[in-house]
């Protein structure tokens, strides 16, 4: 690996790393969010706030990290690209600054993907939007959305990257493991729900 592109993958951590809805919350005079909801630093947990704008800021912000990398990537190291979305998704998930304990990295997963294949990021959305709408459940349109998307990437992209995005997918399923014993019992919180 050259200098140039381990100086990427760092970047791409530290990027990653940066923990928006926390900063967003705490600005606001929200407090901390990680003591409200879920816990969790992400868009869905700022939203049950109560405060949709910040949500969908967070959201942004948070795909964007994903999408800056791959960016950064393509333009000084294109052969790690996918792997430069990877490292940012890890970087939001276990950020170095809250003890390696971030958010469930979705809105990153997908940010890197829009910018690695827009089709495949498009449609991946539409399907997240497609369950969310139908169950109202965010968590349950987040693990079927990325577990698809893996195939999406196949479809419109290269194995390379497609792998990348099989391994995110399989550390947002491990991390959405309460969700899932949640829905199980029909108690999972509904999109919207404080």
């Amino acid at each position: 690996m050259t200098t140039t592109s381990f100086l990427v993958l760092l970047l791409s951590y530290l990027l990653g790393a940066i923990p928006f809805g926390l900063l967003l919350t705490k600005l606001s005079g929200l407090g901390d969010v990680r003591k409200q909801g879920s816990g969790n630093i992400g868009a869905t947990n700022v939203l049950r706030t109560g405060h949709k704008g910040l949500a969908t800021l967070t959201l942004l912000l948070d795909g964007a990290k994903g999408g800056a990398a791959v960016y950064l990537a393509l333009v000084y190291a294109p052969g790690i690209a996918a792997m430069a979305g990877f490292m940012a998704f890890m970087g939001h998930c276990f950020p170095i600054w809250l003890n390696f304990k971030g958010g469930k990295g979705v809105a990153t997963f997908y940010g890197a993907l829009l910018v690695i294949s827009w089709q495949a990021g498009l449609i991946g959305i539409l399907t997240w939007g497609a369950v969310a709408v139908a169950f109202r459940m965010s968590s349950l349109a987040s693990i079927l959305s990325t577990l698809a998307a893996p195939f999406y990437i196949l479809t419109f992209g290269s194995r390379l990257s497609a792998m990348w995005a099989f391994a995110m997918a399989a550390v947002i399923l491990v991390r959405h493991r309460e969700n899932i014993q949640r829905i199980a019992k029909g108690k999972e919180p509904k999109i919207g729900q404080k």
